[in-house]
């Protein structure tokens, strides 16, 4: 049984972000979009996304970008955002609890609700993102 404990350095990011990705990249739904997209590019992307949850969650702050506009035009909608946060809430239960585990739960449901509505707005309008 996993010894759970809240998320507090790189490594728990690292632990977090690796068994996300790998679940996501085996997901019926998702696994193609975003293995179509990364292609032979996930160390790069992971590098990033520990950046990035380090920043949010740790407030060490080593990720510098907007982390939209890479997802503006994507053909996505509630379903694929629902399955995301549904593998985002499990890794995050298999792994950790505490505060920090409850505020990446709380982050992830705020970030796919926004970019949820952004990439309707942009699809339906045919905007696009300043940044």
């Amino acid at each position: 049984m996993i010894q759970k404990r809240d998320i507090t350095n790189i490594e728990d990011i690292q632990l977090l972000v690796n068994s996300f990705y790998t679940t996501i990249r085996e997901n019926e739904l998702l696994g193609p979009i975003f293995n179509g997209i990364i292609q032979d590019r996930w160390p790069a992307h992971l590098e990033k996304m520990y950046r990035f949850w380090q920043t949010v969650l740790l407030e060490e702050h080593t990720y510098y970008g907007s982390p939209f506009p890479p997802h503006a035009n994507l053909t996505v909608n509630k379903q694929h955002f629902d399955t995301w946060l549904t593998i985002w809430h499990q890794t995050i239960d298999k792994y950790f609890e505490g505060d920090i585990a409850d505020e990446a739960k709380w982050r992830g449901v705020k970030m796919a609700g926004m970019f949820l509505s952004k990439i309707e707005y942009y699809s339906t309008t045919g905007g696009r993102p300043l940044v």
